[in-house]
């Protein structure tokens, strides 16, 4: 049996590719009901790749919306900088789509494989606290001080991971950028707005994202101001007028944009460093417990993702010595999440949010770029599975 503690996206994703490999296991989710917070998220083709490695492929696909490109503006003048087409020619030279979805659907698409699946167990109420090793594999302690043994466990507890702690000891790092979020019905967004886009707006320390949501009824509008917030926040209700305070600046559809949004919830964003080691004998770590990143490169759940293929294809190899398995599960995705951790942070500071001639710089050499050479930029990361060795 595989322990796992955490039944976000990355958890419930490890349970589903194990048990198609004929290996089960049982999720421990510290919440008392299994859901996902939050609105949007964005998937490129890689995360497309692992669903059809997980067998959800087409329940992925029937959810998603898919936008026509991905289009960077600038916010104080309202021009484009660069557009990204994600048709045809995306799909054929990437091998998948690039498309948007709201996060509780793909966990319930998860949720749901996994409720079907004979071997996966699902426990709620159930917080992760601590794990011994044992001689047989490892005993995880709940926070209830009940205790459940196992082969291996694999720490899908996100950023403030408890198994992480015990593991790594190291500190979560703050940005200092304040994150807030909405959902607006299509007909209240305005009419210049409506685009079938993922579509973010770069300005002075800010930039303001949107894209259409379930089916092109409502979109999600998430909008990031820099203002060197010192500590954590997750989901705090604040009204429009602390949102409105980093965006004074932007260009006046912008604004009016901010002022429809409804029932604003506040993020302060933050990461860790990458290491290079998150195994601890029949013990490893998954998603953001792994490797919690900046949500600018939109990778955070991809990246969770592509874990659990690699994963669960490390121990279908042989459960002999698993120690051994964990650490080359370890080491296939280790440098590609690094450099998705660092350049998530690059992106926040040296493209969404420089001035002047940063910023003037940036719109050159940016529009400057065909759709080829943009292709040829990407594809580090949207042209690999995440599962080809190192594949950085």
């Amino acid at each position: 049996m595989i322990l796992i503690a955490g039944g976000g996206i990355g958890g419930l994703a490890a349970a589903l590719g194990l048990a198609q490999k004929d290996i089960p296991c049982t999720v421990f989710e510290k919440s008392e009901t299994l859901g996902e917070i939050g609105a949007g998220i964005q998937l490129g083709p890689n995360a497309f790749h692992a669903f059809d490695a997980l067998g959800v492929g087409r329940e992925a696909r029937e959810l998603a919306v898919y936008v026509d490109d991905m289009r960077l503006m600038d916010a104080l003048s309202g021009d484009e900088i660069a557009r990204i087409p994600v048709g045809d020619a995306f799909h054929a030279r990437f091998g998948n789509p690039y498309a948007v979805v709201h996060r509780g659907e793909l966990h319930g698409v998860l949720l749901r494989a996994c409720v079907a699946h004979p071997l996966i167990a699902l426990r709620t109420g159930a917080a992760a606290d601590r794990y011994d090793l044992t001689k047989d594999g490892v005993s995880l302690t709940l926070q209830s001080g009940e205790s459940v043994e196992g082969r291996a466990l694999i720490g899908a507890d996100g950023l403030w991971s408890s198994l992480r702690a015990q593991m790594v000891g190291d500190a979560v790092r703050v940005s200092g950028h304040s994150t807030y979020r909405s959902v607006i019905a299509a007909d209240q967004m305005p009419q210049a707005l409506r685009l079938n886009s993922a579509t973010l707006w770069a300005g002075p320390k800010c930039h303001i994202v949107h894209y259409p949501l379930s089916g092109g009824t409502s979109y999600n509008l998430v909008v990031t101001y820099h203002n060197d917030a010192p500590s954590p926040v997750v989901g705090l209700p604040v009204d429009h007028e602390e949102v409105r305070r980093g965006f004074t600046h932007v260009a006046p559809a912008l604004r009016e944009l901010i002022d429809r949004g409804q029932n604003w919830r506040l993020w302060v964003l933050c990461d860790r460093d990458p290491v290079m080691t998150w195994t601890d004998g029949p013990v490893a770590l998954l998603g953001d417990a792994a490797h919690p990143m900046m949500q600018y490169m939109a990778q955070g759940a991809c990246m969770a993702l592509e874990d659990a293929v690699c994963l669960a294809g490390e121990l279908h190899k042989g459960m002999q010595n698993i120690a051994n398995i964990l650490v080359r599960y370890q080491e296939r995705r280790r440098l590609r999440t690094a450099r998705v951790q660092l350049q998530s942070r690059e992106m926040g500071t040296h493209v969404y949010h420089p001035e002047g001639a940063h910023a003037a710089l940036r719109n050159s050499v940016m529009g400057a770029k065909t759709e080829t050479e943009w292709y040829d930029t990407i594809s580090w990361l949207y042209g690999s599975t995440g599962l080809e060795g190192t594949a950085i």
